[in-house]
């Protein structure tokens, strides 16, 4: 089989490339290029898609002997990655540019083009495991690794994508045991340290990232019943469930902090509250995919996983006339408009959507009924 095995530059990437090679497959090292800023460096473990990433997957490549390339896609990750990533934030949404990565660039645009080019399959380093059931169609599952597992950032991917892509990594038992099996390959990334934050802001200051793109403008902070208790230089620079960086001049009666509840990007306006109030009772969206086949019923029971590292929550699931919608067993902790909510059966993955609307499972006080 002829495989494309995108390599990043860090030591999964390249130990998958590695296996794909070993399992007989006619393997092809692609880097991507991300971004159009030439004296760009990675900084330790901070951004990714650097020159200096490129030159790791390069010498990866060339000690297990396959050919390699680099592939530009600056300008597609900047419309479908940076701008939507501005775009979303901008509206009051919280968004997962990894999730948009994905969806977009890695089983996208790479696997679109790789199937034009005449490979039968896209290999990457993500922790995740592909399986048949019975009836012989492919389901996605949590890697054995459940500490690396990243089947939450591959939630978006369709049933016609994971007929294309391989995943070597998944049913390895640690991360310490792919960093031995690069050692013992000659592999120099073989102690690289992983990538964190997001790549495109590599100093990992988004508030500062997003004012230098979107502007900043003085708006209020309010309390649950519209009194305001502060101010702000922009309303993109907040998150539900922020406690950090709220300037407020009023403190709470009950002298507790408080936590971004709503972002109302229109009126430039943050409501904050009592964390208690971030208790989501239900969460919805009509953006949605199946990741495999689609559930027998309308309404089905599942776990739902809102981050990339949060605990699934128990929660029952219901699709009305376009409309997913989850109500969970316990309430979720503070979910932001923007955010991914990906659905499991066990370990299985049955799809994916965007949070368009929350509904709070503490009822808002008025002003009249305050003590």
């Amino acid at each position: 089989m002829r495989v494309l095995a995108a390599m990043s530059g860090g030591v999964d990437s390249a130990v998958a490339a590695a296996r794909a090679v070993d399992a007989g497959h006619d393997v092809t090292g692609v880097h991507l290029a991300l971004s159009r800023a030439g004296g760009t460096l990675r900084a330790g473990s901070r951004g990714c898609c650097t020159i200096e990433d490129a030159m790791d997957a390069r010498r990866a490549a060339d000690r297990l002997g396959i050919p390699f390339y680099v592939w530009d896609f600056s300008e597609r990750f900047r419309d479908d990655v940076i701008e939507d990533f501005v775009a979303e934030y901008s509206a009051g949404r919280t968004p997962n540019p990894c999730m948009r990565c994905n969806e977009r660039i890695k089983f996208a645009a790479v696997l679109e083009k790789a199937l034009d080019l005449g490979f039968d399959a896209v290999c990457t380093g993500h922790y995740a495991i592909l399986r048949t059931d019975e009836s012989g169609a492919l389901e996605l599952h949590r890697a054995s690794d459940n500490a690396k597992d990243q089947s939450y950032v591959l939630g978006v991917l369709t049933a016609d994508q994971l007929a294309h892509t391989l995943f070597p990594l998944g049913d390895t038992p640690s991360k310490a045991l792919v960093r031995a099996e690069a050692e013992a390959r000659g592999l120099t990334v073989a102690h690289k340290p992983d990538s964190h934050d997001i790549c495109f802001i590599p100093d990992g200051d988004t508030r500062g990232w997003l004012a230098d793109r979107v502007g900043t403008a003085t708006g209020d902070i309010v309390d649950r019943t519209g009194a305001v208790v502060g101010s702000h230089e922009g309303a993109h620079a907040f998150t539900v469930g922020q406690r950090r960086g709220l300037s407020l001049g009023v403190p709470a009666p009950d002298g507790k902090p408080r936590f971004v509840l709503e972002v109302r990007p229109v009126s430039n306006t943050v409501v904050v509250g009592p964390k208690e109030a971030l208790a989501t009772a239900e969460i919805s969206g009509d953006r949605f995919t199946w990741t495999g086949r689609a559930p027998a019923a309308s309404e089905f029971p599942c776990d739902v996983q809102i981050r990339a590292h949060a605990d699934p929550v128990a929660a029952t699931a219901r699709l009305d006339d376009g409309v997913l919608s989850v109500r969970p067993d316990i309430p979720f902790d503070g979910v932001a408009p923007g955010q991914t909510a990906v659905l499991y059966d066990g370990t299985r993955v049955i799809g994916q959507f965007t949070v368009a609307e929350t509904v709070s499972a503490v009822p808002v006080l008025s002003v009249a009924a305050r003590p």
